[in-house]
């Protein structure tokens, strides 16, 4: 068995033939059996089995992270294997990728798995009228071709070293051909567990596969129940009184608490997520680059990481390559809070003071409603006045995000600088925050096309080290930090030393890579 490291993948090169092999580590010391009780957060009563409209851990833990699979996997150490694929190879130019496709899977209801369910299901992203954050990595295809009942054939329109990590993406599940609709409205999937109950918004129960490729790889517990609780202080309680096993997104606040219960340990990752105020820079007044400017001069970034996240974090630089990314700029010069270049920049916009208004939510992240009261009193002293709109924890991303001028979200990352550019930083992709285009920067733009083709790491470095400097300087999200993944889990659980970091809860893969210890 082979993994390949995304530094590897592209030291090597594209063309260097089969590029990864199926499979995931043993786990000699994990066991079948049990039950695993989650309280999570990020559920909505408008949750369902549609990938593309997944945004948040409860339906990537239910959906990617149990019930389907995709592609490729991002394992906990950051390598990448095959999922439904087995492994892949490309073209010197990176534009032509061919996946040789797992044999012998069958989807829950029978039907086998094979190279149409792969291309039926891609196509769902840009199909008319489709709202999926995938479709920019969709639409970059110009051809899928099935060679056989097992590979398929993939032309893109520019070369990208990173598609098979792309291929991985947690909207990026497979479905059966002809059958969509139905697996949608049911949840059927290849994946570990099969659906035996799902109230939107509420639980999700779900059973052991018999008989799963990834026997005795993957998929220890004998069922799993995933319950909505969007309450950090309901999820605490749940967890110490024991209706849950494990949770995500503890309250740094009331940390001390868990560590006190001995049948409680807490689990903290270091990793890409990070908390930010993005602004819409098609509206006045984040249309002007000084406006931005100043909002970034006048925000304590220290404060934050001290206050909110009690120091499990460190200070962002408004730019979304984190730590745990290839090519994130350590050294790139600080934004620090100086309320006298706030007010410059102001003056540089032709304004005395401004007025604006910070919709946040403690949905967006743990603490934003008190981080964006933290900026109000600081953003103060350089002439900005900011009113905080507390706005309802339900419906914020469907009614806030993407809609209101300035708000408070959170991103987890991507485990490639160009997926997290291309995902939420290109021109006209859905879930660009900021609404940052070509008129804000050709050369952003155009460096973001031409790193994604370019093998060389030596100049793909520079281009993204560019990138972050503009962002830094010119971007419309202020990102002042980056916050580690702290969840609590019984000590019944069992997890492996290594935990992934690209998202929360393993990568939401615990139903797959947990166990009863």
């Amino acid at each position: 068995m082979t993994r390949i490291s995304r530094r590897g993948l592209l030291q090597s090169g594209a063309a260097a033939g089969v590029l990864a092999a199926s499979g995931l580590p043993l786990r000699a010391q994990a066991s079948r059996g049990g039950r695993l009780r989650a309280g999570l957060s990020g559920a909505n009563t408008s949750d369902s089995w549609d990938g593309r409209t997944h945004s948040d851990l409860y339906m990537i833990a239910s959906a990617q992270g149990a019930v389907f699979d995709s592609l490729t996997e991002v394992n906990a150490d950051g390598s990448l294997t095959g999922e439904l694929a087995t492994d892949w190879d490309a073209s010197p130019d990176a534009k032509v990728w061919t996946f040789n496709l797992r044999q012998g899977v069958t989807f829950h209801n029978g039907k086998p798995f094979g190279a149409d369910d792969v291309i039926e299901s891609l196509q769902l992203h840009i199909a008319e009228g489709a709202k999926s954050a995938a479709q920019p990595i969709v639409a970059a295809i110009t051809e899928m071709k099935k060679i056989t009942d097992h590979q398929v054939q993939f032309t893109l329109e520019a070369g990208n070293a990173d598609f098979p990590y792309l291929m991985s993406d947690y909207h990026l599940l497979i479905y059966p051909a002809g059958q969509i609709e139905e697996a949608i409205a049911k949840g059927i999937g290849t994946g570990l567990y099969k659906v035996e109950a799902f109230e939107p918004g509420v639980r999700m129960v779900a059973s052991r596969v018999d008989g799963h490729y990834k026997d005795g790889n993957a998929g220890w517990f004998d069922e799993i129940e995933y319950i909505a609780i969007n309450d950090n202080t309901a999820r605490m309680n749940a967890l110490m009184t024991g209706q849950v096993d494990a949770i995500n997104r503890i309250d740094f606040k009331t940390e001390a608490l868990l560590k006190a219960n001995p049948m409680v340990r807490i689990q903290e990752v270091t990793g890409n997520q990070q908390y930010t105020f993005p602004m819409l820079t098609n509206i006045a007044p984040f249309n002007d680059v000084n406006v931005r400017k100043a909002l970034k001069y006048g925000v304590n970034r220290q404060e934050m990481v001290d206050k909110i996240l009690l120091g499990h974090g460190r200070v962002g630089n408004d730019t979304p390559i984190g730590p745990a990314n290839q090519y994130f700029h350590s050294e790139m010069e600080q934004i620090t809070y100086d309320p006298d270049r706030a007010k410059f920049h102001l003056k540089e916009a032709g304004l005395d003071s401004l007025d604006v208004d910070l919709s946040a939510s403690n949905a967006a992240f743990e603490g934003a409603v008190d981080a964006a009261q933290l900026y109000q009193a600081s953003a103060k002293a350089g002439g900005v006045n900011i009113n905080v709109v507390q706005e309802p924890a339900d419906g914020y991303w469907s009614n806030v995000w993407l809609k209101k001028a300035w708000c408070a979200c959170y991103w987890s990352g991507r485990a490639t600088e160009d997926w997290m550019f291309s995902t939420a930083y290109e021109a006209g992709v859905p879930w660009n925050d900021s609404q940052w285009d070509r008129d804000d920067s050709p050369r952003f733009q155009d460096l973001l096309i031409e790193a994604r083709a370019e093998l060389d790491s030596n100049k793909r470095r520079e281009m993204y080290f560019e990138m972050q400097e503009i962002l830094r300087d010119d971007g419309g999200v202020v990102l002042p930090m980056f916050a580690n993944y702290v969840q609590a889990l019984s000590t019944k659980i069992a997890t492996s030393e290594t935990v992934g970091n690209l998202w929360q809860m393993d990568n939401g893969r615990m139903a797959e890579r947990w166990w009863m210890g």
